[in-house]
């Protein structure tokens, strides 16, 4: 196993990749990605990086030559033979060749598009422009490599001991977790944590002890690096990119209260009914099943990703047994915020009405509240969205008001359109 706190003891080489494969992104990304590649390949996109929590200074905490050199590195990669063989011969959801022999070509001579970087204030501004197949693909590493340099400027000054001892807390603090989950029944959990990790090898550390302490209880990752390299399952179907830019490019309301059934009727058609999961939230839980067309009843489960979690399972119980379809056979993922006290709450909640699952982000992967003064290493809301598409603005409403984004004109419309009544705030915790 790897001493993770001597090396970052010696991260004062001139460069230490933070990202080392094209690969170490989550498995969903691939999935849209060969989606896109098919559907709306010439599809012009920008995504940029948005801090929700604007009392981290990121300009200030990390160096912009640094970060350059981070993001230099990443558009040097592709992928290696042997990742390549592992995407195009391995078995996915029960599922060979997952990925079509088209879009394995076009993603092995793939390089990431150049990217636009400026310091305004306190803040980076970080952007990507290109055709969406290329730029999305930008939205992980970016990420990555942001979270994990403000670890590293916060970690900076310790010595060799200062680290072994916050390193051995945070490996107590996650493994006291983990004995919590072990006493749930029939618990399905996986690592949803690539986004907003402490480091890369944090974030493998955590799985390794989610493996050794949940056992089958564990069902996978959703990084595909780590995934390869553990020989475990990647986890992963969809996310609220899709609907979102389907809807910028709609013409008219109609079509534009048509565009997130048009997504799911393309996944469809990509996946041959598989990986039938629905993600309901970007324009409203309620507005979305309620104008569902009922072919959709039929998929496998839906992921409860904002709001409250509770109430969103139970939206979607009575959704189903509406339509003749029991809820007991159905998969409610939840994967907001989530913390231990939060899915040992769910999990018994909905077990045996549900197959409740869990996607453990944030706090699994991040979690180092408490372990320094003044809490600097405190995860926080960092994103990195699509904000355009074909030079129309995107927006998401979501089922929690605060993590709505998109200019206040478009996003009156399309709660006009969505039928989105009132909703209730809640805080954005990561």
């Amino acid at each position: 196993m790897v001493d993770i706190a001597t090396r970052v003891y010696n991260h004062h080489w001139k460069i230490d990749p933070i990202v080392r494969s094209l690969i170490d992104t989550d498995f969903y990304k691939l999935l849209m990605c060969q989606s896109v590649f098919r559907n709306r390949a010439d599809t012009q996109v920008t995504f940029s990086l948005i801090n929700r929590t604007m009392s981290v200074p990121l300009a200030r905490l990390i160096d912009e030559g640094a970060l350059r050199e981070q993001l230099d590195h990443i558009r040097s990669l592709s992928l290696s033979r042997g990742e390549s063989t592992w995407l195009r011969g391995n078995t996915f959801y029960g599922k060979r060749q997952m990925f079509r022999p088209d879009f394995m070509e076009w993603f092995e001579n793939l390089r990431l598009p150049p990217y636009h970087l400026e310091r305004v204030g306190d803040q980076y501004e970080l952007t990507f422009e290109g055709t969406w197949p290329e730029v999305m693909l930008w939205e992980i590493p970016a990420l990555s490599v942001l979270m994990e340099l403000r670890s590293r400027a916060v970690l900076r000054d310790m010595g060799k001991f200062e680290l072994q001892v916050l390193y051995a807390r945070a490996m107590t603090k996650l493994w006291e977790k983990i004995q919590v989950l072990r006493g749930l029944k029939e618990l399905r959990i996986a690592d949803f944590g690539t986004r907003r990790r402490h480091s890369f090898l944090w974030q493998d550390w955590c799985v390794q002890a989610m493996i050794e302490g949940l056992g089958e209880e564990f069902v996978g990752t959703s990084n595909c690096r780590i995934a390869m390299k553990r020989d475990i399952e990647a986890i992963g179907t969809n996310a609220h990119e899709l609907p979102m830019v389907y809807a910028a490019l709609a013409e008219d309301d109609e079509a534009l209260r048509q565009a997130p059934y048009d997504v799911l009727a393309d996944w469809h058609e990509e996946h041959e009914g598989n990986l039938r999961i629905i993600l309901p939230d970007t324009y409203g839980t309620k507005g979305f099943l309620d104008g569902a067309p009922d072919w959709l009843a039929g998929w496998t489960g839906i992921r409860v990703d904002s709001g409250d979690p509770a109430e969103g399972a139970e939206v979607a119980i009575r959704w189903w047994e509406e339509r003749g379809e029991d809820p007991r056979e159905k998969m409610v993922i939840f994967s907001d915020g989530l913390d231990v006290e939060k899915i040992v709450e769910l999990q018994q909640q909905f077990a045996g009405r549900v197959k409740p699952s869990f996607g453990w982000g944030t706090l699994l992967t991040n979690d180092f509240r408490g372990l320094v003064p003044e809490d600097r290493l405190a995860p926080f809301s960092l994103v990195c969205k699509a904000v355009s598409a074909n030079g129309q603005p995107t927006v998401k409403l979501s089922d929690n008001p605060n993590k709505a984004m998109g200019p206040a004109s478009e996003i009156d419309r399309y709660k006009r359109v969505f039928a989105v009544g009132a909703q209730t705030e809640l805080d954005v915790i990561v």
